[in-house]
C-alpha cells in the first residue's frame, strides 16, 4: 500500500465522519450557543477563563496528543500487527469511539458546571462510584506525570562519560531542545500578559508570537549552553509543573498551548510533505509471524493504539480543563471531536514514518533508527532530506522539539488534572460541599497547593524510580478510563431522557477489551513470578491488575443499573 494513497483515503474518511456523524451528535445532544458555558457563568480568572476557539483548540489538541498518537502506532507496528489492522482501528475507533468519547465528555462537563468525569459519575450514578473512579483516575494520572516527566527530561538531558564530562556528540540535540523549550515558556508568558492584561490584538500577538517562535528556534540552534543530567531536569520539570498547575490559565497554560499548536501544525505539515515526496510503501512494515502474536491481536491492538483511536485520558482533559475554558457550545465539536480526528491523521502519518524507518534500518544497519523519537522524527526528516538534501538536522531538531512540546503540554495538563481529582475526592457535592466551604481536615487536603505538591512529588519520584516496571498496565488502565468515561456520559444522557445509543457499543467493547487485557497481563506477570527472580514490578502489576479488574466490574454493574433504571430529571 502506498503511504500517500493511504493518507488521502484516511483524510477523506475522517472528514466525512466529522461532517456527517459529528453533525448528528450535535443534533442529538442539543448543542446550542444559547446555553451559557461555565467559562462565562463561573468565571474566576484562574481555572474558568473563556478562550477563543483557536486558543482552546491549541490547548486541547496539545494536551490530548502527548506522545500517544506517535508511540502507540510505533509500538503496534513493532508487535507485528501490520498496517491494515492499525489503520482500521485508527479510523473506526476515531470516528465512532474516540470522537464520541471526547465530544461527549466535554458536553457532559459543560452541562455540569465544568466539573470532571468523577463529579458527573457522582451526580448520575453514586458517590461511591465517584470515589472509586477518582482513586483510579488519580493513580493513572500519577503514572502519566511520571512517564511524561521522564520522557521530557530524556529529551533535555546531556550524556556524560565515566569521568563526568559531557559527550558533546550525543548531547547537542538535547541541549538545543532544552534551550528552545525554556525560551518558549518565556514568550508564552509575555503573550498571555499582553493579550489578557494589556488587551493586545489576538491577531497581531499571534503574528508576533509565531515570529518569536522562529527566533527562539534560531537562537536555540546556535546557543545552547545548558547541559544537565536527567535527574536534575526531573526536579526542574517538577518545579515547573508545580507552578503551572496553580497559575491562572491565562498566564501560561492557554498561551503556551496556543503557541505550541503552531509547532504541532508545522509538524503535521512537514509530515504530510514527507509522505507526498517520499510515498513510503506500507508493505515495509512487519507482519505477524508467530501464533502467540496472533492470539494477542485482541485485545493488545486496542490498548496499544489508544490516543490515535480512543484514550481515557482525553475525557479527563475534556472535563477537566477544556470545559472550563469553552467560550460557546458550538466550539465543542471542532475542538473535541475535530481534535480527536486530527490525532487520527497524526497516527496515520506515524504509520508512514514507521514504514520508511523500517526500510531505512534494512538498508542502513550502521545508522539504525531506534525508539519512538528517532523512528518518527528521523523517519520524517530522512524522507524530506531525500528530496531536499541538507535539511535533516534542522528538521530532526524541530520534530524532536515538537515531540517534547507535546509531552510537556500533556504533562502540565495532567498535573492540573491530578490537582482537580485530588481536591474533588474530599468533596461531597451532593451535600453542597465545595473547596471554599469545606472544613477541617478536608479543607487542608482540598487546598490547591497541597493537592499540587502531593501530585508532583509522587509523579517525579515514580518517574525517577522505575515507573517503567509498571508502565505495561497503563494501556489497560487508560482504556478502562475510556470505558468509564463513556459509561458516565451515557448514564447522564439516560437520566435526562436523551438518546445515548451511540455509547452502548463503545462502552461494551472497551470494557471487554480492558478486562481481557488486564487478565492476560496478570497471567503473564504470574508466569514471570513463577519462573523466579522477579523484581517488584511483576508483583505490583498483579496486585494492581486484579484491583483494576474488580473496579471495572463493580463500576460496570453500577453503570448498567443506571442505564436500565435511569433517574429521570431535567437536562
Amino acid at each position: 500500500m502506498n503511504g500517500f494513497i493511504l493518507l488521502v483515503i484516511a483524510v477523506v474518511v475522517l472528514g466525512l465522519g466529522y461532517k456527517v456523524y459529528g453533525n448528528w451528535l450535535c443534533k442529538k445532544w442539543g448543542i446550542d450557543d444559547k446555553n451559557e458555558t461555565p467559562a462565562h457563568r463561573l468565571a474566576d480568572g484562574i481555572d474558568y477563563v473563556a478562550a477563543p476557539a483557536p486558543v482552546l483548540m491549541g490547548h486541547h489538541f496539545s494536551s490530548i496528543a502527548g506522545a500517544g498518537p506517535i508511540t502507540g502506532p510505533i509500538a503496534a507496528v513493532s508487535l507485528g500487527f501490520g498496517w491494515l489492522a492499525c489503520t482500521l482501528w485508527i479510523l473506526i475507533g476515531g470516528i465512532f469511539f474516540g470522537g464520541v468519547h471526547d465530544f461527549g465528555a466535554l458536553v457532559a462537563s459543560i452541562r455540569h458546571d465544568g466539573k470532571s468525569i468523577g463529579e458527573i459519575i457522582s451526580a448520575n450514578m453514586s458517590l461511591r462510584a465517584k470515589r472509586l473512579f477518582i482513586i483510579f483516575a488519580y493513580l493513572t494520572l500519577i503514572l502519566v506525570v511520571a512517564a511524561f516527566a521522564a520522557i521530557v527530561a530524556a529529551t533535555f538531558a546531556a550524556k556524560f562519560d565515566a569521568n563526568g564530562n559531557v559527550i558533546m556528540a550525543q548531547s547537542v540535540s538535547q541541549a538545543r531542545v532544552a534551550m528552545v523549550s525554556l525560551l518558549f515558556i518565556a514568550i508564552a508568558m509575555v503573550f498571555g500578559f499582553c493579550v489578557y492584561r494589556r488587551n493586545a490584538s489576538m491577531a497581531g500577538s499571534t503574528i508576533l508570537g509565531v515570529i518569536a517562535i522562529v527566533a527562539i528556534i534560531a537562537i536555540g540552534m546556535n546557543w545552547h549552553p545548558i547541559y544537565l543530567p536527567h535527574s536534575t531536569w526531573m526536579w526542574i520539570i517538577g518545579l515547573y509543573i508545580t507552578i503551572a498547575s496553580v497559575a491562572p490559565v491565562w498566564i501560561l497554560l492557554q498561551p503556551r498551548d496556543y503557541l505550541s499548536s503552531f509547532l504541532l501544525y508545522a509538524m503535521l505539515a512537514i509530515a504530510v510533505v514527507a509522505v507526498v515526496v517520499s510515498q513510503p510503501t506500507l508493505s515495509a512494515l512487519p507482519l505477524i509471524e508467530s501464533d502467540n502474536c496472533k492470539t494477542y491481536i485482541f485485545p493488545v491492538l486496542f490498548t496499544t493504539i489508544a490516543c490515535g483511536a480512543i484514550s481515557g485520558f482525553h475525557s479527563l482533559v475534556s472535563s477537566g480543563t477544556t470545559s472550563k475554558q469553552l467560550d460557546k457550545e458550538t466550539d465543542a465539536k471542532p475542538i473535541a471531536y475535530g481534535g480527536m480526528l486530527l490525532e487520527c491523521v497524526l497516527a496515520i502519518l506515524t504509520l508512514c514514518a514507521c514504514a520508511y524507518a523500517f526500510n531505512w534500518n534494512t538498508t542502513h544497519p550502521n545508522a539504525l533508527l531506534k525508539g519512538a523519537t528517532a523512528i518518527f522524527g528521523g523517519g520524517i526528516a530522512h524522507m524530506v532530506d531525500d528530496a531536499f538534501p541538507g535539511t535533516y538536522d534542522i528538521l530532526y531538531t524541530l520534530l524532536v522539539l515538537t515531540y517534547s512540546a507535546f509531552c510537556l503540554t500533556s504533562l502540565d495538563t495532567a498535573t492540573r488534572l491530578g490537582r482537580f481529582m485530588f481536591q474533588e475526592f474530599w468533596i461531597d457535592s451532593t451535600k453542597g460541599e465545595t473547596v471554599d466551604n469545606v472544613t477541617g481536615f478536608k479543607k487542608f487536603m482540598a487546598n490547591p497547593y497541597v493537592a499540587t505538591i502531593i501530585t508532583v512529588v509522587l509523579g517525579v519520584l515514580l518517574g525517577m524510580n522505575g515507573f517503567a516496571k509498571i508502565w505495561a498496565l497503563f494501556g489497560s488502565a487508560n482504556q478502562l478510563l475510556a470505558a468509564l468515561g463513556l459509561m458516565a456520559v451515557a448514564a447522564w444522557l439516560a437520566n435526562i431522557g436523551k438518546d445515548n445509543k451511540m455509547f452502548l457499543i463503545p462502552v461494551c467493547f472497551m470494557l471487554v477489551v480492558t478486562i481481557s487485557s488486564l487478565c492476560l497481563n496478570t497471567k503473564d506477570q504470574m508466569a514471570k513470578i513463577s519462573a523466579g527472580a522477579a523484581d517488584w514490578g511483576p508483583y505490583a502489576q498483579v496486585v494492581f491488575g486484579v484491583l483494576l479488574t474488580v473496579l471495572a466490574i463493580v463500576l460496570a454493574i453500577e453503570g448498567f443499573q443506571t442505564l436500565r433504571n435511569p433517574q429521570k430529571r431535567e437536562a
